[in-house]
Parts: structure tokens; C-alpha cells; sequence
């Protein structure tokens, strides 16, 4: 009898365990490996713990990777992934595509408390396509300990020729310390982001009002010959490799002077936990040359759901999650104020938990409000971005003209030849397009 009672009771608990298997769902997450992501995916035994009914699967891939993965999968109706992690130049355009899924916050998620250039970046016909993980513009890092050491300054909003001048006071390779880091990969989203802001800047633009391309344009040979012979005097060895996440461990490590990129970067180089110059960092506002207009750019990293997903309630409960207030308390309990995601909601720069730990915060808020998508070249412009054009065939003309600069800063080929290489692609793509004949 006991044995029998044994065996009906193994039973039961068996056939419940395979009960609860079964009502399981599996959400695949595509992602980029940038640190607040891997932090996302340490808290997922926390998620998994208030929803036992839905399993969270990572795939983790370099930002240039990813890129290439999720516009694949979105474009042929994969259903790889029940979530993706984009941007705000895919997010309008594949929701007007009917790509996406529209978000749908919950009672409590609060849209208001989004930061209405960020919302509006992930919005297409009035709905909203995406959710922010996180949000930036750009700013400068440098160090102000060697800024004292050598009697130098940078003011709250430099210049290009500052920055140069900057540098070349604290080059020192023979002591492991480079004058200036900034990003080499080629991609559109890589070495292109910075770049457009340069050219923006230098009083360039992408397209002029008829669509043609403006890669050989005088301000484009201005503003690349000017970071060539930057990075060239006075940028690490190697970097043409170089995107956000090597030369934010260069800085960490204490071998960048000065390093122009995301503000996202703040919460990494000011925590003591993970940068080895979080005392001596300060911060000013992205460089200008001959305008100010689009010399920092707007991004976010925000989570989207497919519209070829078969799990969209589980998905849309995860990024509810993942992206609410609620989230932000998590990770400043878990890892520090210092650590929270931030350039998203308007709340988290309210708090004055996050403005004791943060000393660029408000320099980040006032950057990314002031940025305008609409108004960010000298010169009119048709398209819609700071640092990219809104338009489905920037990607491929961003990929073709990030690979020729790549191939200059490696000293391949020559800045003239690089951009008239760029121009002729990029005039080949908006032909195709039907821009113009």
C-alpha cells in the first residue's frame, strides 16, 4: 500500500512538472552586448520569478551583428525572435511597414514620464512601436586630473579644434595613454554615428533638398581629413576596430585623454565599480566646428516585438517590465543609482538618489531635449535624424560609406578616394530608390 502510494504520488508530481513545462512560453530576446543589457539579462531570474509562466532565452550579439540579424529576420517574416532590441531609425519606419507590433503599456507604465524626443523617435503614425531600454545623445569624457597635470581646459561646450589641441597636450603612448579615442568600426551605426555629427557640424549634411548625396561634398572632405589626422597623432593603434564598447574600455582602464560618445557611457566610466577613472572623469557638451546644429546626436536602444511572433502578450509583459519605473528601482537596488539605465524617463533624473551619484545627468537630459531631428544640418535637409536619414535606404549607403572611412583611418585608401568611393554608392542606392533619375 505504501508503495503504491509512493508511486501515485511521484506520479502526480511528475505529470505537474510536465503541466507546468507545457504552459511554460519561451521568449527569445535579441539584444546588443552594451553593459546595460548584460544587466538586464543578470536580472532575469528576477522576471522569471513575477511571471513563472514565461522563460526569457538571450541572444547577445555585437551591435553591428545584431543589426544585420534583426533586419533579416524582420524582413523575411523569420520569427527568430519574439523580442528585438532597434532603434530609433528602424523603429518609425518598420511600424509604418507594419513590421511591428504596437506597444501596449500597462495600467501603470506611465508614457507621459518618456522623454518626448525619444517617444516621438519610436512613433510612427501616431502609435508607439518600441519602448525605450535606454536613450542618449553625445557629450565629451575627458580626464580632468591630466587636464590640470598638463594646464589645459575644456569648456562646457568645446570646440573640434579644442579637442585636437586637448589631446595633443596629453598624448603619451609610450605610457599607455592616447591623446583621443574615438569610434573606427565601420558601420552606420559605428563609426557613421560619429562621424555624421562631425560632418553635421563641419556644416555638412547627407542629402540636400533634391535627395543628392553630399558625401563629396567640401564640409564632408573637411570634417573627415580633420578626424583622420585626429585620430591618426593621437589615437590608439588599431582603431579601425574601435566602437563604443573598446574605446569605453580604453577609458575605463585610464588610456583615453578624452573620447567623444554616448552619454549612455556616463553610468560605466563614473562607477568605481567598473572604470578605474570614475574620480577623475569629467564632462562637457559634444564638440562644434563651424555650427552647432546636430553635433550631438538623438538614439535609444529600445525593445520591439515582430510582428511575426507567436508569443506577443508574453512579449509585450516582458517589455512592460523591462522598461518600466518599477525596472529602474531594480537595478539601483541591485547595482547602484550609478547603474541604472537612464536617457529614457524623464522621473530617474528627478530622483535625488540618481543626482547625488550622477555628475552628468542633467548635462545628458539637456542634451537629448535639445536635439532636433528636423533642424540638424546648416544647410536645409529632406530627411529626418541627426546622426542617420530616415529613410530605408540609409542603412545600406551608411554601411558603404562607414567601410570606405574605415579603409582610410587604416590608411588604405585616401580620404579623396574614400568619399568619392561613398559618393558613388550612395548616389547608386537613392537611383535605385527612385529619388531621382
Amino acid at each position: 500500500m505504501y508503495r503504491k502510494t509512493r508511486i501515485a504520488l511521484c506520479f502526480a508530481l511528475c505529470t505537474a512538472g510536465a503541466a507546468q513545462a507545457a504552459s511554460t512560453t519561451e521568449l527569445v530576446i535579441a539584444t546588443v552586448n552594451n553593459r546595460q543589457m548584460i544587466e538586464m539579462q543578470k536580472l532575469t531570474p528576477q522576471f522569471e520569478k513575477s511571471h513563472p509562466d514565461i522563460k526569457l532565452k538571450w541572444v547577445t550579439l555585437e551591435e553591428g551583428a545584431l543589426r544585420q540579424r534583426v533586419t533579416t529576420d524582420i524582413a523575411t517574416q523569420g520569427g527568430q525572435f519574439d523580442v528585438m532590441t532597434i532603434g530609433m531609425y528602424e523603429t518609425p519606419i518598420w511600424g509604418k511597414k507594419g513590421w511591428l507590433k504596437e506597444f501596449k503599456p500597462d495600467a501603470g507604465y506611465d508614457v507621459d514620464d518618456l522623454l518626448a524626443p525619444i517617444r516621438a523617435g519610436l512613433s510612427a503614425n501616431g502609435k508607439l512601436y518600441a519602448a525605450p531600454f535606454y536613450g542618449e545623445s553625445s557629450f565629451t569624457m575627458y580626464r580632468a586630473d591630466l587636464a590640470q597635470a598638463v594646464g589645459a581646459s575644456l569648456p562646457e561646450q568645446p570646440t573640434w579644434e579644442q579637442i585636437r589641441a586637448f589631446a595633443a597636450k596629453v598624448h603619451n603612448p609610450g605610457k599607455g595613454l592616447y591623446g583621443v579615442c574615438l569610434r573606427g568600426k565601420p558601420g552606420w551605426g559605428d563609426n557613421m554615428a560619429l562621424l555624421s555629427t562631425m560632418v553635421n557640424t563641419f556644416g555638412g549634411q547627407w542629402f540636400d533638398m533634391g535627395w543628392k548625396p553630399q558625401v563629396d561634398s567640401k564640409a564632408w572632405h573637411d570634417a573627415i581629413s580633420f578626424y583622420l589626422d585626429l585620430m591618426k597623432k593621437y589615437g590608439p593603434p588599431g582603431a579601425s576596430a574601435n566602437s563604443f564598447n573598446e574605446n569605453l574600455a580604453l577609458f575605463a582602464e585610464g588610456k583615453c585623454g578624452v573620447w567623444v560618445d554616448a552619454t549612455s557611457a556616463g553610468t560605466s566610466v563614473a562607477d568605481p565599480k567598473f572604470s578605474k577613472v570614475a574620480d577623475k572623469v569629467a564632462f562637457a557638451k559634444a564638440p562644434i566646428a563651424i555650427t552647432p546644429k546636430g553635433a550631438s546626436w538623438l538614439w535609444a536602444w529600445a525593445l520591439a516585438i515582430p510582428g511575426a511572433t507567436k508569443k506577443e502578450e508574453q512579449a509585450q509583459r516582458f517589455i512592460n517590465w523591462a522598461t518600466s519605473r518599477d525596472y529602474v528601482q531594480l537595478v539601483a537596488k541591485e547595482s547602484g543609482w550609478i547603474a541604472v539605465p537612464t536617457g529614457n524617463r524623464a522621473s530617474t533624473y528627478d530622483r535625488a538618489e540618481y543626482q547625488q551619484v550622477s555628475r552628468f545627468g542633467q548635462m545628458e537630459r539637456k542634451a537629448i531635449l535639445a536635439a532636433n531631428p528636423d533642424d540638424q544640418t546648416l544647410p536645409k535637409s529632406p530627411y529626418t535624424g541627426v546622426q542617420f536619414a530616415a529613410i530605408a535606404e540609409f542603412q545600406a549607403i551608411g554601411l558603404a560609406v562607414g567601410q570606405q572611412l574605415g579603409a582610410a583611418l587604416a590608411g588604405k585608401v585616401s580620404v579623396e578616394q574614400a568619399l568619392k568611393t561613398g559618393q558613388t554608392a550612395a548616389d547608386r542606392e537613392m537611383r535605385k530608390g527612385g529619388y531621382y533619375k
